[in-house]
């Protein structure tokens, strides 16, 4: 049994349906689909809490946030330093979203707003890492998105996993040690239905309306992608 630390990076309040009782219990979720019953440790690293001591065979988690990872509050800046200190110790490593964008910027990407506009609903992406596609057999990784910000460089050690035109890099890696992605793995169509119909004020209605059609003719793949993900981190 793997340890998962999941360093939060956000609460969400007002914006989780009443069927989900928190964030990370997404996370459980997904990763109960497909067998895995880890043993989870939770840090409230929107408060400035981050792991002190790293362990090479547990995977640390950056999962989501309204805050973006190029902002300079002090807990933000307090995570990129914890990445960059973990990264050197050996620390397996996957990011989601905000932490695929945080982990970006901390090992020497670049995030910055899209100026194609917000990323809403699910998205195929063309996958192009080898090993990732013996996952996705036809190539194409859909997931489930809800974003502006973009991974626009990969830091040099980066290998780019998957990509879309409406989002260059969408996945990518570092050696067995790292893999991120752009997408949510652990939203549900249900839960993206809610937001993308309560929560999404700030984006465009016909954009919104492209993404709720996406979600009744594409099926999202996030229980593959947490497969690979811990493959390739653990086997």
């Amino acid at each position: 049994m793997i340890r998962i630390n999941i360093l939060l990076c956000d609460t969400f309040p007002g914006r989780l349906s009443d069927f989900i009782p928190n964030y990370e219990s997404l996370f459980m979720d997904l990763f109960a689909s497909i067998g895995e019953q880890p043993d989870y440790r939770i840090f409230q690293t929107w408060q400035g809490e981050v792991p002190s001591v790293i362990h090479r065979d547990e995977l640390y988690l950056i999962p989501g946030s309204l805050d973006s990872a190029y902002d300079d509050k002090p807990w933000i800046v307090n995570l990129l330093h914890w990445i960059q200190g973990a990264y050197r110790d050996g620390a397996k490593m996957l990011g989601v979203c905000f932490g695929h964008q945080a982990i970006a910027r901390a090992l020497g990407g670049e995030v910055k707003p899209y100026d194609g506009g917000f990323g809403a609903g699910v998205r195929a992406s063309s996958v192009l890492d080898q090993q990732m596609k013996s996952y996705f057999p036809d190539g194409q990784m859909h997931l489930l998105y809800s974003h502006h910000d973009q991974v626009m460089t990969l830091p040099q050690e980066a290998v780019l996993c998957a990509t879309s035109d409406f989002c260059k890099n969408e996945s990518f890696r570092i050696g067995r040690q790292v893999i991120t992605f752009q997408g949510h793995p652990e939203f549900t169509v249900a839960y993206s239905r809610h937001l993308l119909l309560n929560c999404s004020d700030d984006v465009p209605m016909e954009v919104r309306q492209a993404a709720l059609h996406t979600l009744d003719d594409m099926t999202p793949q996030g229980s593959v992608a947490a497969r690979f993900a811990l493959d390739l981190l653990f086997d």
